[in-house]
Parts: C-alpha cells; sequence; structure tokens
C-alpha cells in the first residue's frame, strides 16, 4: 500500500519546516534551466508546466518562453480577443504574473487582469472566456491561469486556456512545450519583453472583475434561493487560496447562513495542516489537510473547502465527516440529473476510468449515457461546451457541470459550485451528501476504493504505457472471471498510458506516475476490504507479468 501516515500528518508544519520564501524567490529570478536536464525543460501534463524554483524546473526564463509560445500560437490561430490572466495565491505565482505580463504587453495582447488583488482562480477565467465568446465569435478569447494546484507552497504552475474555455488538449500544449523549449535552447533571442511598470501601464492592459461576473452568475447554476431559505449551515476553508474574497461575497449577496473559518492568506501555508507524508498541500479531498476543519463539523450542515486555484473541492458532511472524493462525485450525478429538467434527456455523465465504478451505476440507474474518459479533465471541454455532457468529472475531487439551461458555465473543472451544490442538495432534499451516499449504497451496493504505488524503473513505466490487451495471460483476478482488458478509454477508443482489467464486482488500473519512479495502481470491489486487498496485491502480480512479457 501507500506509504503510512507520517506523524505529523494532520498537525500544522513548524517555523522551521516553511518554506523559505526569499530563497525561492530569489532562485525564481537567478536560477536558469540546464536544456541538457530533462527536468530542467518545459513539460506540460495533464495541468500545465509545474516545477520548482528550488529545483530549477519553474523559474524567470520558463515563464518568458511559455508566455512568448502562447502569444506565438494565438497569433497563427488568429485569436485576437482578450487574454484573460489568473493567478493564486503561491508564492511563484505572482513573480511570474509578473513575468506573462511583461510578454504580453510587448506582443501587443490585450490582457484581462482582476480589478482589485490580482487573485482569480480557474473557474472565473473559465466562466470569462466562455462570457465573452459568446457574445465576440469574432474576437476570441483565451486565457491562462498561473497555479500548480494543490501541490506544496514552493511550487509553481503555467496553464494555457483555449477559447472554448477548457484546458489545451495534447496537440496544442504539445507545440507550446516544444516552441518554449526552442526559446530556452536560444536563452530566449526572439522572446519579446517589456518592463513590468512599462507593462501595467500599456494600453493593452486592462481589469476584468472577475469575481462580480463570477458570482452574479451563479444564480444560473446553484438554486441558491432555496440554500438561502433552508438556513442551511455552510462551513468555508479557501484554504488560502484565489477564491478567498469570493466566499464572503457570494454569502453577502445571497443571504447564505455562510462562515468563512479562515480569510488568511500566506504564501507559506502555515495554517494548513500537513498531508499525510509531512508535505503542506492545499488538497481538499486530504483527510489530513482538512483535519482543523473536520474538527468544526458539529457547527455546520455542509462544510466547504477548495484547493489554491479553486478548481477542485473538498465536502464535509454533518452527519459523516469528508466525503472521500468518489463517494461525492456519486452523489453529485444522482442529484444533478433528478434536479435539472431542462438538462438535455441524451446528456452524458462523463467520469475519467479510474473513479469508482459507482458513477457507473448511479448512470445506469438514472438511464443516462455514461462516457469513461483517459485522465485528464481537458478530455470533457468539448462535451460541456455543447452540452453533449452535462456532468464531467475525475477522481481527484474535480467536476464541472452545465447551467441550469443546458449551456456551458465553466468548461474546467469549478470547485466552487461543486462546493455549493452540497448545500443546494441538503437545502432541496433534506439530506446532507453523507446521508444521501448511504442511501445509494443501500440501493447500488457499496464500494471500497484505494490507491497504491510500486516501484518502477523508467523503462517499465515505459512499458507500462505501451501494453495491450494480449500482454495480459490472466483470465480472473481475486476470484472472479475478468470482463474486460483495456489500455484504451471505452469512450473515445484514446489510450491512457496504462492498463485496466474490469470483473463484475471490482476493477484496477494501473498507470504510471509522470514525475516519479513508480507506478499507481487505483483499484475498487463491490463486496468487502479483504477482496479490494486481493485485487491490489493480482493487480501487482498481472502488471509484473506483464511487463516482464515485452
Amino acid at each position: 500500500m501507500s506509504s503510512s501516515a507520517n506523524p505529523l500528518a494532520g498537525k500544522r508544519a513548524a517555523p522551521s519546516a516553511l518554506v523559505n520564501l526569499p530563497v525561492l524567490l530569489s532562485n525564481y529570478y537567478s536560477l536558469r534551466p540546464d536544456m541538457g536536464e530533462a527536468t530542467h525543460r518545459v513539460a506540460f501534463g495533464t495541468s500545465g508546466h509545474r516545477g520548482n524554483a528550488n529545483a530549477h524546473s519553474f523559474n524567470e526564463w520558463h515563464v518568458l518562453a511559455i508566455t512568448q509560445a502562447i502569444c506565438d500560437y494565438r497569433n497563427g490561430k488568429g485569436f485576437t480577443g482578450p487574454l484573460f490572466l489568473g493567478i493564486d495565491t503561491h508564492a511563484l505565482s505572482e513573480p511570474a504574473w509578473h513575468s506573462a505580463l511583461e510578454v504580453l504587453a510587448a506582443n501587443e495582447v490585450v490582457t484581462m487582469l482582476a480589478e482589485g488583488s490580482p487573485y482569480a482562480p480557474t473557474p472565473a477565467v473559465s466562466h470569462a472566456i466562455l462570457a465573452h465568446n459568446r457574445v465576440n465569435r469574432t474576437a476570441l478569447a483565451d486565457g491562462i491561469v498561473i497555479t500548480p494546484s494543490h501541490n506544496p507552497p514552493d511550487n509553481g504552475g503555467f496553464k494555457y486556456n483555449m477559447p472554448n474555455g477548457g484546458p489545451a488538449d495534447s496537440d496544442v500544449t504539445g507545440w507550446v512545450e516544444q516552441r518554449a523549449n526552442a526559446y530556452l535552447e536560444k536563452h530566449l533571442d526572439g522572446v519579446r519583453r517589456m518592463t513590468f511598470d512599462k507593462a501595467l501601464k500599456a494600453g493593452t492592459t486592462r481589469r476584468y472583475d472577475y469575481l462580480d461576473n463570477y458570482v452574479g452568475d451563479l444564480p444560473n447554476i446553484i438554486d441558491l434561493a432555496a440554500i438561502a431559505g433552508a438556513g442551511v449551515r455552510i462551513g468555508v476553508d479557501p484554504l488560502g487560496g484565489a477564491g478567498v474574497h469570493y466566499w464572503p461575497a457570494i454569502a453577502e449577496r445571497y443571504k447564505l447562513n455562510l462562515e468563512v473559518v479562515n480569510t488568511e492568506v500566506d504564501p507559506t501555508f502555515r495554517f494548513v495542516p500537513q498531508d499525510w507524508d509531512g508535505q503542506i498541500r492545499m488538497d481538499p479531498s486530504s483527510p489530513y489537510a482538512m483535519s482543523e476543519l473536520i474538527a468544526l463539523k458539529e457547527r455546520f450542515d455542509v462544510a466547504l473547502a477548495c484547493d489554491t486555484d479553486h478548481d477542485r473541492h473538498g465536502i464535509i458532511a454533518g452527519s459523516t465527516g469528508l466525503l472521500p472524493a468518489n463517494d461525492y462525485l456519486a452523489v453529485a450525478v444522482h442529484y444533478l440529473f433528478s434536479h435539472r429538467p431542462a438538462w438535455r434527456a441524451d446528456a452524458a455523465v462523463g467520469k475519467t476510468l479510474v473513479s469508482s465504478q459507482m458513477i457507473n451505476r448511479v448512470a445506469g440507474h438514472l438511464g443516462r449515457k455514461l462516457l469513461e474518459m483517459p485522465v485528464g479533465f481537458k478530455w470533457f471541454v468539448d462535451g460541456l461546451y455543447d452540452g453533449s455532457i452535462a456532468f464531467g468529472c475525475e477522481e481527484s475531487a474535480g467536476a464541472s457541470f452545465v447551467r441550469f439551461d443546458g449551456q456551458p458555465w465553466s468548461t474546467d473543472k469549478d470547485g466552487i459550485t461543486a462546493a455549493l451544490l452540497a448545500a443546494e442538495m441538503t437545502a432541496r432534499t433534506g439530506n446532507d451528501p453523507g446521508r444521501i451516499y448511504q442511501e445509494l449504497t443501500q440501493q447500488l451496493g457499496a464500494p471500497r476504493n484505494g490507491r497504491i504505488e510500486a516501484a518502477a524503473t523508467p523503462q517499465q513505466k515505459a512499458r507500462l504505457s505501451r501494453l495491450s490487451p494480449d500482454d495480459v495471460s490472466s483470465t480472473e483476478l481475486a476470484g472472479e472471471p475478468i470482463r474486460e482488458v483495456r489500455t484504451t478509454a471505452p469512450a473515445n477508443g484514446k489510450p491512457f498510458g496504462g492498463l485496466k482489467i474490469v470483473t463484475d464486482n471490482g476493477w484496477f488500473a494501473a498507470r504510471p506516475s509522470g514525475t516519479e519512479n513508480i507506478y499507481k495502481i487505483y483499484g475498487e470491489s463491490f463486496r468487502d476490504q479483504a477482496h479490494l486487498d486481493r485485487i491490489f496485491a493480482e493487480a501487482q502480480e498481472i502488471v509484473t507479468r506483464a511487463l516482464k512479457a515485452g
């Protein structure tokens, strides 16, 4: 199984263990990538380029090169509308915001900065792109969000969103990655840039009220009147993230009984309890990072949290405590498709193929089409945009859904609406999400799921990502006949870089890590814990044999 929890998990870090901000910021400006080192190069994963200034993997040169590459890309595609620029509260985000603006202004890109503070969460940027392009189809807008998501405080991140509002797909990020690395190889020759002061005063640098536009539109996706009318007691911990000012605004505008339990913003994130391994992560699905909010659950009907760019959600039900991400996603599917009568009758449920099969069972129970996609939210963007997918979700507490009328709201993950939905279902059903999930398990079965990790060499990881069903000789998994062996996603036939095996009452999926010499095995059983343990044990044997076969 994964490493056992660090003794410090769930506790606040000692001051001596916090990130050294002066060193980190100095390294952002002073260290240069060595292009002979693979880890120093720009590399777009499922959520953009991420790295650490102390490790030469996220610094000023990276941001300058990536931003110029994005300018080149949008010029080539004829995107003449504004670029919406959002950032989160990580220490490296603001200097990266400065660097990006210096390049955007020099390239004469109309850039929309947040009114007031620079913070703008991912869903507000996606919402802004869609709102602009709905009425300006000839001058398309796109966006950048500077965030490493829930990653530790010394990390930085940079992602590009397309005119459809969602994260760029692999073809686009591959082009941007290659172009950015070419600029780095040439020591930034060809990168246009001006000083930050000059960029801030440029005619192309403008302000946009992300908060007011997003918060003002919320009644078109969440039944806030029902929440207010029922007096649902809501607690919120923004975890020091970019949505910290959004929650009080939502509470005030819609007269909600909502208390923000922590309004602090501090780039050391000293107020976030340490995760399972002793690292600080702003992960709203972690019982360790959420331990202080969990301790307050008796005060609220539901308590909510989001990660640093507010694209992920965490839900604490007064009845049961913190819901595992997969459990809440199943509840959300059940509730939404029963309480959104104007949604298209053929609108599907979208999920990643390593998310719980409970979602499949709920979709089947509701008579809704289910689309299982590869890992990465980018696979849901087109469906959310055209309405063929009404709800898209991934196992790491990311989800987005369409408006009451079936039109797109955010085609990137939206932790704010996913969290507020928990309050809406509590108001309209009289049951919190924990109780609703318990009712679902009585009807559809009670799964147990988890994830383990195993060591793998780079060669084994590459082999795992190229496996075919023919490489698996086993006919049974944990005492049940194997029904499916997959290396591609059912919904679109795209390879997902791993292996998934399914039986009637269980499954596992194995994928290599993109950053560590390990592979991850996701597993689930609809029987009991002993069955799940057996699935994990046999999964490792099956994967080991398959790797040796080639």
